[in-house]
């Protein structure tokens, strides 16, 4: 610590304000390096049963409700207890069926059959492959328990049906698993129709169907004519008159990663990403693991208490450990805090890192993994502090929460590493010092405590929609700031080596209804969140604070993987990232690297603080660089620059100085950057914000870099081979520093 202080006075990151907004000036001080590596985490992701982000996301099995759930539909608010209150008003309930329809694409005319299926008792998002007369449906119970579905016909070729796209742009063969009964049926169907058709492009059979459950599987193949952007729809149909019973159908494409969609396992493994944080969120809250293990059929669907919906669990424990390995990452698990309890989380880690002779190792082994997952990193509950949260606590219940789950886990095994959860250093929560209270009772268990950057809110449609964003480049320094009381505070209670785990962050606000006669400025278009550059460059700016306040923070695991907050989107299942998406595999090149001092001098904006929790958050009055950066020599002993451009008036021109560096005299760019801070990729144009690479050569110890509005930028400078010892050179030894 003595050490660090001393390089932090010795001027490690300096910043000067200047009057001029077009220029920039960059000394790099190569010799003043920092006592500590930038952790490999800080460029981390999370995902969470929400939504399309694990299931119709990173999981590449395509059709939803595929269990015949009972679907439960959120919205109607939150429980005295925490946890979501399902929605009852059917009007409200046919109006989200009506809106999530039109975002799948299915054709209009078929949304209003959907609506009447479920009236009839079929599952949501299934709709009858015949007359409402002829095919009668009704809830049914699966083989283990649960909602299946019972389907009569009068006759062949009648049964039932979903609308789906399919990922037709790399691959056409597919993979389906059906589950069902009958003792008036031996075989079915399955058939795929493209919209507007009415015969199949691709049929395959269900054979030998009897009154005994079974499982049923096969493929089927698409040939290359079949239209690749068609909605297509998947009809299980009876060969004959007469009733049978499903409890599930799957479709999966013939080249998934172990259950995983191929695209979002390529693109997370090329952005080299280092954690990964599972299973929630508001959703861990009220997650039990062992509904996510073992035979998938034998699985049970359960409502998802978080968020409406159902969880099929179909990705349970060792579907993500599997993900995981795929891409290449650590795991990261969040443990149930809120209706869960210690014996249960202590279960679950003797599940991953038990041997295969204890009695949870034993199950896992039984289920095809006998070798231990070893999971490091264990985080206590999921923002319990907050009334959303299924059983939700105070700052005196958390205390003795945490007490409880680390006892029991580390009796378990004693080389996990804990993350407790903590609460935003900047505000008190509903008055209580929330991290105190927590570090006076519990400061000898805490190794590390989380955060959750969720910064925004709903603003006036009369706001200028830069203001917005200018509110949003200054949230990183005022964090800055108070993850530096945080870090003293933990110091203060007694914890030598305190860290910072920012295990969600995002961009997190949205446009209010207009009043009446109120200008609009402020549109969904134009407002900068995570899915835009804006997203892009705040990550940055978090990942420099980082490297700033090295080795306090040591992990960022952002939200998230796909289709909840930044990162990838799944369209009619195609895979492209967001531009953050592009920002954070940047970044992962600073992982293990030694940051440096930098001396900036620039131009400043100061934010306007339009946004809700401007005032209490510190921004008012507080001046921000137009330009930031941080600097570090990598493993292979390049020089790494990252720059950022968060001013709203020109691009600018950065004249960097590098010292005691032996460079090779050349550099490579890496710039990202968009017209506007609210441009995006979209399904129609992925590639519209993406890097552009470019090579240069220095001037002397010179360079200088033009940095456009709205960018971030990657830079490396190889350092020149120094000599062997006692060969002649007439290179200086004290810039020899490889």
């Amino acid at each position: 610590m003595e050490q660090e202080e001393k390089i932090a006075e010795a001027g490690c990151w300096r910043f000067t304000p200047t009057n001029d907004p077009t220029h920039a000036r960059l000394r790099i001080q190569a010799a003043v390096r920092a006592p500590h590596r930038v952790p490999a985490f800080l460029t981390g992701k999370f995902c969470e049963h929400l939504g399309a982000n694990i299931a119709n996301g990173m999981w590449a099995q395509i059709l939803r409700n595929p269990t015949f759930a009972e679907f439960p539909f959120g919205g109607a608010g939150r429980l005295p207890d925490g946890g979501a209150r399902f929605q009852s008003d059917e009007e409200k309930i046919v109006e989200q069926i009506r809106n999530g329809a039109a975002r799948l694409g299915v054709p209009a005319g078929e949304v209003e059959k959907m609506i009447e299926a479920r009236a009839d008792g079929l599952a949501h998002f299934w709709v009858r492959e015949g007359e409402r007369e002829a095919v009668r449906t009704s809830p049914d119970v699966g083989p283990h328990g649960g909602r299946a579905q019972r389907v009569e016909v009068r006759a062949a070729g009648q049964g039932i049906a979903q609308w789906t796209h399919l990922p037709l742009h790399r691959v056409r063969r597919f993979r389906w698993r059906v589950v069902a009964r009958s003792n008036q049926i031996s075989a079915l169907q399955i058939a795929l129709i493209p919209e507007g058709a009415t015969v199949p492009l691709a049929t395959a059979e269900v054979r030998g169907l009897s009154a005994r459950w079974a499982a049923f599987t096969g493929e089927i193949t698409l040939e290359p004519s079949a239209p690749a952007e068609a909605i297509y729809r998947l009809t299980l149909t009876a060969l004959a008159p007469g009733q049978f019973v499903v409890a599930r159908v799957l479709l999966e494409p013939a080249d998934a990663v172990h259950g995983a969609d191929p695209d979002v396992v390529r693109l997370l493994r090329e952005s080299r990403l280092p954690i990964l944080r599972w299973p929630g969120g508001n959703f861990a809250s009220s997650y039990h693991w062992e509904d996510g293990i073992g035979p998938p059929d034998a699985r049970p669907t359960r409502p998802n208490y978080a968020w409406g919906g159902v969880e099929p669990n179909l990705f349970g424990t060792d579907e993500f450990i599997q993900f995981c390995r795929d891409v290449g990452c650590e795991p990261l698990i969040c443990i149930n805090a809120g209706d869960g309890t210690p014996e249960e989380a202590a279960r679950w880690v003797e599940y991953c890192n038990g041997p295969a002779d204890s009695p949870q190792g034993a199950r896992r082994a039984a289920n095809g993994h006998s070798e231990p997952y070893r999971v490091r990193y264990w985080e206590i509950g999921n923002e319990i502090y907050g009334r959303h949260q299924r059983f939700w606590t105070t700052a005196a219940g958390y205390a003795d929460r945490y007490r409880q789950f680390v006892q029991a886990m580390r009796a378990v095994d004693t080389d996990i590493q804990f993350i407790a959860c903590g609460c935003a250093p900047l505000v008190a929560w509903r008055g209580e010092d929330w991290n105190g209270r927590l570090l006076a009772e519990n400061a000898a268990l805490v190794r590390s405590i989380s955060d959750h950057v969720l910064i925004g809110g709903a603003l006036p449609a009369a706001t200028d929609p830069l203001d917005v964003f200018r509110d949003s480049m200054a949230f990183p320094l005022a964090h800055e700031q108070a993850y530096i009381r945080l870090r003293d505070q933990m110091r203060a209670a007694g914890i030598a080596e305190p860290r910072l785990a920012i295990t969600e962050m995002q961009l997190f606000q949205g446009p209010k209804p207009p009043e009446p006669g109120e200008a609009v400025r402020l549109t969904r278009e134009n407002i900068v969140t995570p899915a835009t550059m804006a997203e892009a460059i705040y990550d940055t700016l978090f990942y420099h604070l980082g490297v700033r306040l090295v080795p306090f923070i040591e992990m960022i695991t952002h939200s998230a993987t796909v289709n909840h907050g930044g990162g990838l989107r799944k369209e009619r299942e195609r895979v492209y990232p967001n531009p953050c998406h592009h920002a954070q595999a940047m970044f992962a090149a600073f992982a293990g690297a030694t940051p440096v001092a930098v001396e900036l001098a620039a131009g400043v904006e100061e934010p306007p603080c339009v946004s809700p929790r401007g005032e209490t958050m510190g921004l008012r009055g507080a001046a921000f660089g137009v330009v930031d950066a941080v600097a570090a020599v990598a493993l292979d002993d390049a020089l790494l620059v990252s720059l950022a451009h968060r001013g709203t008036n020109a691009s600018v021109r950065v004249e960097v100085e590098i010292c005691n560096f032996p460079t090779a005299g050349t550099f490579e760019m890496r710039l990202l950057h968009a017209d506007s801070p609210w441009d995006a990729n979209t399904l129609a144009a992925p590639n519209r914000v993406m890097p552009v690479d470019t090579k240069g050569e220095l001037s002397g110890n010179h360079l200088t870099l033009d940095l456009p509005l709205y960018s971030v930028a990657l830079v490396r400078i190889p350092a020149r081979t120094c000599p062997a010892p006692g060969t002649a050179s007439r290179l200086k030894i004290s810039q020899c520093l490889c």
